[in-house]
């Protein structure tokens, strides 16, 4: 697992016999209803949400949809949600809070969508509520980064009171091959910029930003065995934690220590 570098993570993520949201929905989840729309503008095919159940938990469902062939990647933008996306997963969000379902969400995108209609309907607007309102959701939240884990786009799904990432999993602030072309202008440069960016499970899980990580095991079908695995185990601990207020309290704190940590650990490094 530690072994391989932020650069084998990145070609191994990209491995389209990897599961995707549809298999985990297929393997993991019974009776899954997937819903439609953000009620304001469209139905978004880059997000996948709905409910069903899980171990006979009713819960509800969101994910970043990718695809296998040409076809199903254009059909899901490959990945990259519209605002109406994170609109319909946040409305999903706040029904799974009015039914005391607990959420569960999939992150695997290189990022939101930056294209003009994706501007001038709000994308920041939609990936700032998204945060703002998953940290005063009043039900339990897990996100899983499956694949890629870049940016906002990411964030918007990864608001959780636990945060758990695939063994060969990326995370980060910006995409390895735009960090490259930004500080170095040559996107070729982008291994280099994976390596420095601290973008694995194992660096994130060393920073505190993460709850767990997820083995994956030899094949596809070991990886949803062990996610499935996770989440009945994490989804078990969350049950204990009846408190909402107390709940709430944890999921403020734990990213308030994030920011701190980030900060304190600059200056270090930095001599202050």
């Amino acid at each position: 697992m530690a072994n391989k570098t932020a650069s084998e993570k990145m070609r191994i993520i990209h491995d389209t016999k990897r599961p995707m949201m549809s298999d985990y929905i297929n393997e993991l989840f019974d009776d899954f209803v997937e819903l439609h729309g953000d009620r304001y503008f469209a139905d978004d095919h880059a997000i996948m949400a709905g409910i069903g159940y899980f171990n006979g938990i009713p819960v509800t469902v969101i994910g970043h949809r990718k695809g296998r062939t040409i076809e199903q990647n254009m059909d899901a933008n490959f990945g990259m949600a519209n605002p109406e996306g994170y609109r319909k997963a946040l409305r999903l969000a706040h029904q799974a809070e009015k039914f005391h379902r607990p959420v569960i969400n999939f992150v695997d995108t290189s990022g939101a969508y930056p294209g003009a209609g994706a501007e001038e309907r709000g994308q920041g607007e939609a990936i700032a509520r998204c945060l703002y309102e998953f940290i005063e959701l009043k039900t339990p939240v897990i996100s899983i980064v499956t694949g890629e884990g870049g940016s906002g786009g990411a964030l918007a799904l990864a608001v959780a009171d636990r945060v758990l990432m695939l063994e060969n999993a990326i995370y980060s602030v910006v995409s390895p091959r735009a960090c490259a072309s930004i500080l170095w202008k040559d996107p070729k440069r982008e291994g280099e910029a994976a390596e420095a960016l601290r973008l694995t499970a194992q660096d994130l899980y060393e920073f505190g930003m993460i709850e767990g990580i997820i083995p994956e095991g030899q094949s596809g079908a070991h990886i949803i065995r062990n996610v499935g695995r996770a989440l009945r185990d994490y989804l078990a601990e969350l049950a204990v934690e009846t408190d909402v207020d107390m709940m709430l309290q944890k999921r403020y704190e734990k990213f308030r220590k994030i920011g701190v940590f980030r900060q304190i650990n600059q200056e270090e490094n930095e001599g202050v």
